[in-house]
């Protein structure tokens, strides 16, 4: 399943982006918000993955504005993508993908509602854009930035699954709880992965963790069924 490559306008120019369609040619959407490392291979296998649940799946390439990009056949790769997002202006990102997201729902080929999923940097992005825009759900894997965005979680109302490990160094377990005690509410599911560290869906051995993977996504799935269904058309 190959990925199209589009644009979304923002204020100060075209951001590139890529979008990814069912089987079915239509369905819900899913705004699918990148690691630290941009829209890399893992992310597109995500999209791929998403898309043949039977989403429109459109990946903004968030760091547009940034010189260089992660080069993933050298062995600095964390050290490339904390480079990168330490450039990051914070709430011109989140601008940039609540433009994302209006884009993702004026689709022709979006039918169902909207949601945001994003990982590490990007659920950290995902949950900015579901506290200040219409999202139908958020999926969040390890936000890298939730620590100090608690304070937006009273206006996070969609329907919400985050997933952490038990074992993130960056996140550390008593602050994992703190993140769960702010955003828990009824709309809320909260999934903590035994002996899982940061970033343990992403396939490197530097980070992956095969059973939390597995199991999140599982999870995933099935949120996705329950509170953004694919109609049959």
């Amino acid at each position: 399943m190959a990925a199209a490559t589009t644009s979304v306008p923002v204020t100060d120019g075209e951001m590139p982006a890529h979008v990814w369609l069912p089987p079915s040619g239509t369905g819900p959407g899913l705004l699918l918000l990148q690691e630290i490392f941009g829209v890399s291979p893992y992310i597109r296998d995500r999209a791929r993955d998403l898309a043949e649940l039977g989403y429109v799946v459109l990946a903004p390439e968030l760091y547009w504005r940034l010189d260089g990009r992660v080069d993933e056949s050298r062995a600095d790769v964390l050290e490339q993508g904390m480079a990168l997002v330490a450039q990051v202006d914070w709430e011109q990102t989140v601008g940039d993908a609540v433009a994302a997201l209006g884009a993702l729902r004026s689709r022709p080929d979006v039918v169902g509602g909207a949601g945001v999923v994003g990982f590490c940097f990007g659920g950290g992005v995902a949950f900015s854009v579901a506290a200040v825009a219409d999202v139908d759900v958020l999926v969040a894997y390890y936000g890298s930035a939730l620590p100090q965005l608690l304070g937006l979680a009273d206006r996070v109302t969609a329907p919400s699954l985050h997933h952490f490990g038990t074992a993130d160094a960056y996140i550390p377990l008593a602050k994992v709880e703190e993140i769960r005690a702010a955003v828990a509410g009824p709309e809320v599911e909260f999934r903590l992965h035994d002996g899982a560290g940061h970033a343990f869906d992403n396939p490197s051995p530097a980070f992956f963790h095969e059973r939390a993977s597995a199991d999140a996504w599982d999870q995933t799935v099935d949120f996705l069924a329950r509170r953004l269904p694919v109609r049959e058309r």
